[in-house]
Formats: structure tokens, C-alpha cells, sequence
């Protein structure tokens, strides 16, 4: 994450955050951080015509974080989200060397959590498999407790059965049952919800996991980290009334509206089609 520097300043707190994900699941963080901080104002990218990320090399990745980045720079935006797990693996660090404002990812605030959440040191996390296979989390949760047991294990069908709204069906408890048995058998207390499509799924984990597993949910750790940096740079929106969300997407924006309510609680309200090109 970049600092930024200087004294609250009214002109730059009153600014949008931007927030981008590669589709759908950086809803969950929007909505975090609208019952957070109900004052800030949300400019959303989703960049639905290159999702998903996370079968993406990292090379390419990065690029696409870049455009993602330049479309919110032009909103003049006071501070960035990556709330794609993909991306804050892969590209996070190059973001924050780039830009100056301050950029936050998904995965520093999850794994902190995860570290300072668990009894007996054994961790499992669940991830799309770009994410897993980065390693990202088991590192930042090692340099917070170095004791750490992590096992991580890549759930590629979670975010298609929460996209298609399979979240009660009895098969999606299934493929979560075989996901995660194996991280249970591991005798973890704590379990990352590696991906912002998961937080959807926490009922069903959690009766898969039982009540002695705690499950972190990085949409909402992500949203508690953010409002606690934005108040130490003296970034946060000190006006009463309600902020606003603008949503922009790449592609399918009928579909991105009709799913969006899922994940937003609230209808979705106006998405608007732009062109990353024209950045």
C-alpha cells in the first residue's frame, strides 16, 4: 500500500475511491465498504470482457491492472482497491511503485486477519488457482506469524456456481465439502475466503466447516483495513450524507446488472458500457 502525504485536505477527502476487479466479485468489497464508510463515494470497474483474470499469465495481468488503473485515474480518484485477489497477487506491488495514491489489495488485509485470528497456528485458504498458485497469502501470513501452518487449495468451481446463483443448491455444498475436506483433515481454525466471490458462499462454508473454524472474509477485511488507512492519511469523507456508487463495466452489461443485486444486497441501479482502449 502507497502513503500518501500531507494534512486532511476537504477537496481531496471528498473525492471517489476507485475500486476494479476483473468482474463480478469486487461487488462484495463495495458493498463492505459502503456499510463501512456510507459516506464515500465508489467509482466500480469490473472488466468484464477480460474476465477472469486469474487464468491469465502474470505479465498479462499486470497490463490489464494498469488499464484498469489509468480508467480510475481519470476520475480523479483519491485512492484505488485492486478488490481482485488475481491482481493484488500479481500486480499489486508494481501498482504501488506507479501511482501516486494510495493502493490497496485484498490480500494483506485477509491474511493479517487470518494470522492474528487463529489459536493453533493452521491456516487453510481457498482461492481461484492464479491466486494459490502465487503463493501471496501464505507469505504475509508467515511474516506475521512465522509459527504458521497454511494449506492452500485452489476451488475453481466456486465462482461460476455464485455467478449463476447456485448458492443453495445442494451441489454447490458438495464441491465446497470436497474443496475444503481436505484442509479440514489438516486440523486448521481458520480458514481464508480467498476470492471476493466466496464472502457469497460463507453460509454454506460454514456449515461444511463447523462452528470452530473461523472464516475471514477478505471483502470485509479488506473494507475495515481501508477505512483504518484512509483515517491515518486523513482521507476519510467527513460529509454526513449518503455517498453514491458508479458502476462501469467492459461488456455484458445486462448480465453485470441482473447479478450485481446479488452481490450488492440493493438493486444495481445504472452500469455504464466504457472502453478501456480509450484510456
Amino acid at each position: 500500500m502507497q502513503k500518501a502525504s500531507g494534512s486532511r485536505n476537504p477537496k481531496v477527502s471528498g473525492l471517489p475511491i476507485g475500486i476494479f476487479d476483473s468482474g463480478l466479485g469486487g461487488l462484495t468489497v463495495v458493498r463492505a465498504v459502503r456499510r463501512l464508510m456510507p459516506s464515500e463515494r465508489i467509482i466500480y470497474l469490473g472488466d468484464t470482457a477480460r474476465v477472469p483474470y486469474g487464468t491469465k499469465s502474470p505479465a498479462t495481468v499486470v497490463r490489464f491492472a494498469h488499464e484498469d488503473m489509468q480508467f480510475l485515474m481519470r476520475h480523479r480518484v483519491k485512492a484505488v482497491v485492486v478488490a481482485c485477489n488475481t491482481v493484488s497477487a500479481w500486480a499489486l506491488e508494481e501498482l504501488v511503485k506507479t501511482y501516486n495514491l494510495p493502493v490497496f489489495g485484498v490480500i494483506v488485509p485477509g491474511a493479517m486477519a487470518a494470522a492474528a485470528a487463529t489459536q493453533t497456528g493452521r491456516i487453510g485458504v481457498i482461492g481461484t488457482s492464479a491466486t494459490i498458485r502465487s503463493q501471496a497469502y501464505e507469505r504475509i501470513i508467515h511474516s506475521a506469524n512465522p509459527s504458521a501452518i497454511v494449506h492452500a487449495r485452489a476451488c475453481p468451481l466456486l465462482v461460476p456456481l455464485v455467478e449463476e446463483g447456485w448458492v443453495k443448491r445442494d451441489v454447490t455444498q458438495q464441491v465446497i465439502a470436497d474443496y475444503i475436506r481436505p484442509l479440514l483433515q489438516k486440523r486448521i481454525d481458520t480458514l481464508v475466503l480467498g476470492c471476493t466471490h466466496y464472502p457469497l458462499l460463507a453460509p454454506v462454508i460454514r456449515i461444511v466447516a463447523g462452528r470452530n473454524v473461523r472464516l475471514i472474509d477478505s471483502a470485509q477485511s479488506c473494507a475495515g483495513y481501508v477505512k483504518a488507512e484512509l483515517r491515518q492519511l486523513g482521507l476519510l469523507n467527513a460529509s454526513r450524507s449518503r455517498g453514491w456508487i458508479q458502476l462501469n463495466v467492459t461488456d455484458e452489461v445486462e448480465r453485470f446488472a441482473e447479478v450485481a443485486k446479488r452481490f450488492l444486497g440493493q438493486p444495481a441501479g445504472k452500469v455504464r458500457r466504457v472502453d478501456l482502449s480509450e484510456v
